[in-house]
């Protein structure tokens, strides 16, 4: 009886190890299949407007889309003091190839015989930071060449950026200007 007794749990013993021995090879063996390769959204372009009057830096400016009216005059500089502001509906969202004439208060005008600059910020397509040079990673804005330089420098010694959320690991870039510029770039062809 007790010969018996010895063989089941032999038995059993081996049954067991047997067991896990398989449901361990289960579990760590390779996956099979294709892996899912995950592509970026497609970023969407911008909105582009030109900005005139009583603004320190009129010109053109390239937003993200459903920018308001007050995002398109905080990229010129804000209202000069001569601004007529009333009348201006800053919530309003922009439209793509708007203009906004911010008109000066009755009475006031640019001081004649002063140029009054005009900055293009952006053109329509969209700033590849895969390839793009000083000059173009500076038309973004919040990007200036100290940071410009930072993103050429981590894409050379990183690679090619693989999605345009990357680019917060470039030191200097947090989510605040990340999102700044977040329409207006890609890693595209």
């Amino acid at each position: 009886m007790q010969t018996l007794k010895s063989i089941l749990y032999l038995a059993s013993g081996i049954l067991f190890g047997l067991f896990l021995a398989a449901l361990v090879w289960i579990v760590s063996r390779s996956p099979s299949g294709e892996a899912v390769v995950l592509r970026p959204a497609p970023t969407e372009k911008p909105v582009v407007v030109y900005i005139t009057g009583a603004v320190p830096r009129p010109g053109v400016y390239a937003l993200p889309k459903n920018a308001r009216v007050q995002d398109a005059i905080s990229a010129a500089g804000g209202f000069l003091a001569e601004a007529e502001k009333s009348q201006i509906n800053l919530a309003a969202l922009v439209e793509d190839g708007e203009k906004l004439d911010i008109p000066y208060i009755e009475g006031a005008s640019p001081v004649l015989g002063t140029p009054v600059p005009v900055i293009v910020t952006s053109t329509t397509e969209l700033v590849n930071i895969n390839t793009a040079t000083l000059d173009e990673l500076t038309t973004l804005p919040a990007i200036g060449e100290t940071t410009a330089q930072k993103i050429i420098d981590y894409r050379e010694q990183n690679g090619p950026f693989l999605d345009i959320e990357d680019l917060i690991n470039v030191q200097g870039i947090g989510p605040g200007n990340f999102e700044r510029i977040r329409d207006l770039i890609t890693v595209g062809p």
